[in-house]
């Protein structure tokens, strides 16, 4: 009730008639049973908008210091984001990918819908870096679709340290399901996990047009802060995901 309370009143006035969003490709929604919506993240509003539109719950994994903030603003925080249905993830540790894998298993296994940004982090210059294979790991194990969606315009909107999105067309476009079938009972694989994330990723480059960057944003992030810039600095080799579904042997 609160969750519907909440979307109705607040996201969706919000990021549908204010930023003027457009919305493309909501036919490859599914009505029924458990889908994950993988897409690209350029700004905090990213997972809002899919829920905006969205007429199904669709819950988000998000990092834990959302939840831990003190005083009026971290309840406020806290509030919103429990209210819209999201679930906490501890990301530190060396077990924290696994426990981020079995919160969204819940989620699928109760035959709902569930959103992830396979990057893990925003995208600090506006391109799509490499995803990690926490998406395809819940998407074998569940047995679940992948629908791969495309947030466009939120980098300029609301980039990283701007508290509230300027007025900027905005659209969110959702490709056709991926189905992993195929790699079922193959789930204990890397070659498998990465094969699968590759292709996830490669959809959802093709919706968004962005530069690839295959490699994984917090690496980058961090080493651009260690950086001075000059002139002749250089960056991250660009090259795309295999363009094909890749086909991998089945471990002996």
């Amino acid at each position: 009730m609160v969750y519907r309370l909440v979307r109705v009143v607040l996201v969706v006035p919000l990021f549908r008639w204010l930023l003027r969003l457009r919305v493309e490709g909501m036919e490859h929604l599914p009505k029924t049973g458990p889908a994950v919506i993988a897409g690209n993240h350029l700004s905090f509003c990213d997972q809002f908008l899919t829920v905006a539109v969205t007429k199904r719950k669709l819950t988000y994994l998000c990092k834990q210091e959302y939840f831990t903030g003190r005083g009026i603003k971290g309840a406020l925080t806290r509030g919103f984001f429990r209210s819209c249905g999201q679930i906490p993830v501890d990301r530190s540790g060396k077990d924290a990918g696994q426990a981020g894998v079995e919160a969204g298993l819940k989620v699928l296994r109760s035959g709902e819908l569930l959103g992830i940004f396979p990057e893990g982090t925003r995208s600090h210059d506006g391109r799509m870096y490499k995803g990690k294979v926490g998406v395809a790991a819940m998407a074998l194990r569940a047995g679940a679709p992948v629908i791969p969606c495309a947030v466009i315009g939120t980098f300029e909107a609301q980039p990283a340290g701007r508290r509230l999105p300027r007025p900027t067309p905005l659209t969110i476009r959702f490709g056709a399901p991926l189905n992993f079938s195929r790699y079922a009972g193959m789930e204990e694989s890397r070659e498998i996990l990465r094969a699968v994330t590759d292709e996830i990723m490669y959809a959802i480059m093709k919706l968004s047009e962005q530069e690839y960057i295959d490699r994984y944003a917090a690496e980058v992030k961090a080493e651009a802060k260690t950086q001075t810039p000059s002139a002749g600095h250089n960056r991250p080799n660009a090259t795309l995901p295999n363009q094909q579904p890749v086909t991998v042997d089945a471990p002996n």
